[in-house]
């Protein structure tokens, strides 16, 4: 049976006048409903918990790359992908940081200045370095221009005798002087026994016009315009220029793995007849994209997505877009690959509920367990208020038998009264939850029993005449004294 609350105010304590005659007192809120608004506010809570997370973690990230020098193809190709990350809408974005070279690149990226950098693999590569991606690979070409006009000496046609002669070098970093050494030492030339030149890119056209070297080196793509231009400007007034094999370049390659060996094409460089006419061996480095090791998994994996999905977009507009390959993925590579990048390539990318799935689990439960711990204490806290009740409800029993042997309708307006009270706090108690619908219900039964007992006692009072009520009380009186 459920408990009637106007049945509970039915009946007047001082004269059986029903309440329900008189506007009715609004009901106290149920222990349900609140527990129900709060569970409802604790879902809603979680949800938007939920919410956030995942809005924070998949809110786009701008990484800085730093690459240079300014005008390279490497710049070039960076810009590409700025702006076709920002036009893809992409997890991931990049802001560009100029340097002068692979070098200044590789610094800025060992004092965690820059959160990737584009790099040169034979270089010295930071610690905190790990590959996401090989951005092109640079083979290495040596040629002889043709000897113009009354110009004596033995024509070179072998690096071994490369000992006594100026060689110049295209470009102003140090990096290709040291791979020309490597080159040399590999063949027994002693590095100090020739005369090196180095000169800008944007000035190895003139200079090879001038004559300033016997033998040039570039370091560059297979089909580098710089480098084309430069041979280009060694044959201008005719001759065919000789390109010197590096033919040890395994066993370059076995001594200083940051090199591999390789072929310029027969045709490479145009011209007729072409140049080469045939396939020359040599050597090629890459250039990297790397990032820092501290750097998220899932921000370079993402990165890495992105990279590839978008690399045949960009070939169109910028060939060298094409270059673009995986990283090296075997544990021995010389450039440890970063496992956000490893991730993808092998296929082992975590999605959103795969990364974060624990978390989530481990956070319901800990919420579970501190919603249980919070019930059990709130419990306890009314525990108090609840024996108190329990009492309140025995006294209302016990007045149940105090009102049938009451003799005045005096002493059933008191019990009327201390009856209002227990009421009350009744009502207070089931309102602030410390007890449950069962609880009113059994008081709901005690009332209605209070109720029927005083209203029958009085019935049975009023019929008597009033010198007899007063006997009895006086009898009560001499007998209590």
């Amino acid at each position: 049976m459920k408990p009637n609350l106007k049945h509970l105010y039915g009946r007047s304590m001082t004269g059986g006048l029903e309440l329900a005659e008189t506007p009715t007192p609004t009901s106290p809120r149920s222990a349900a409903r609140k527990t129900m608004l709060v569970s409802l506010a604790f879902v809603l809570a979680i949800v938007g918990a939920l919410v956030g997370g995942y809005y924070f973690a998949m809110r786009p990230v701008t990484l800085k790359i730093a690459v240079g020098p300014a005008n390279s193809d490497d710049v070039k190709v960076v810009q590409a992908l700025t702006q076709a990350f920002v036009q893809s809408k992409g997890y991931v974005r990049l802001r560009p940081v100029q340097t002068d070279g692979a070098t200044a690149s590789a610094e800025a990226l060992a004092e965690n200045k820059v959160d990737l950098a584009i790099i040169r693999g034979d270089l010295d590569v930071p610690k905190n370095a790990q590959a996401v991606a090989t951005l092109r690979k640079n083979v290495v070409v040596l040629w002889v221009p043709p000897a113009k006009g009354k110009k004596k000496g033995a024509k070179i046609t072998k690096i071994a005798q490369l000992a006594g002669h100026r060689i110049g070098v295209v470009g102003r970093t140090t990096a290709n002087v040291n791979l020309l050494k490597v080159i040399l030492q590999q063949y027994g030339v002693d590095p100090a026994k020739v005369e090196i030149v180095q000169f800008p890119a944007n000035e190895a056209a003139e200079a090879i016009r001038a004559q300033k070297a016997d033998v040039y080196l570039a370091a560059g793509p297979v089909n580098s315009k710089i480098t084309a231009d430069a041979i280009a400007a060694s044959t201008k007034d005719g001759g065919t220029p000789t390109f010197l094999a590096i033919d040890s370049a395994d066993a370059i390659a076995q001594n200083h793995p940051v090199y591999e060996a390789s072929e310029i094409p027969a045709g490479t460089y145009g011209g007729s007849p072409d140049r080469p006419d045939d396939e020359v061996k040599t050597i090629s480095f890459a250039h990297h994209i790397v990032a820092r090791k501290g750097l998220s998994e899932t921000t370079v994996a993402a990165l890495t997505r992105q990279l590839f999905a978008i690399r045949q977009q960009l070939v169109a507009e910028f060939p060298l877009a094409a270059k673009i390959e995986t990283p090296d993925t075997d544990k021995d590579a010389v450039i440890p690959v970063h496992p956000g990048a490893a991730a993808f390539v092998d296929g082992e990318e975590k999605t959103f509920l795969d990364r974060y799935s624990d978390y989530i689990w481990w956070s319901l439960m800990a919420l579970s367990a501190m919603g249980s711990i919070g019930a059990w204490f709130a419990g306890y806290l009314k525990k108090d208020e609840r024996d108190n009740n329990s009492h309140l409800r025995e006294r209302l029993l016990d007045m149940i038998a105090a009102a049938r042997r009451s003799e005045t309708v005096d002493e059933l307006d008191q019990m009327q009264n201390e009856a209002d009270g227990i009421l009350r706090d009744t009502l207070r108690c089931f309102d602030h939850g410390a007890i449950e619908e069962g609880a009113l219900t059994a008081f709901n039964i005690a009332l209605d029993q209070f109720h029927s007992a005083v209203a029958d006692r009085r019935a049975l009072l009023l019929s008597l005449p009033q010198n007899l009520q007063r006997a009895g009380a006086q009898f009560r009186a001499a007998g209590n004294a």
